[in-house]
C-alpha cells in the first residue's frame, strides 16, 4: 500500500460532535469524498483531452485512408 499522509481540518465543535453522534465515520468519509472528487477531476481533463483529439480526427478523410490500405494491399 502506498504512503501516507496524515490531513487536518478546523471545524465547528458543533459540527464534530453531532457527526460523531450520527456514527459519521470521519475519515473514511474524508477519504472517500476526496477520491470521488480526484477521479471527477481527472474526468474533466481526460474529456477536454479528448474533445482535442477529436478535433484533429474529424480532420482525417477516411475516404483517403480507405483509398491508401487498398493501394498499399494491391500493390504487395
Amino acid at each position: 500500500m502506498g504512503r501516507y499522509v496524515t490531513v487536518s481540518v478546523r471545524m465547528r465543535r458543533e459540527l464534530l460532535e453531532e457527526a460523531r453522534r450520527l456514527n459519521i465515520n470521519i475519515p473514511e468519509l474524508i477519504r472517500s469524498t476526496l477520491e470521488n472528487e480526484v477521479r471527477r477531476h481527472r474526468l474533466i481533463l481526460l474529456e477536454e483531452r479528448l474533445k482535442g483529439e477529436k478535433e484533429i480526427l474529424d480532420k482525417i478523410n477516411i475516404e483517403d485512408i480507405v483509398r491508401l490500405i487498398r493501394e498499399d494491399r494491391e500493390a504487395r
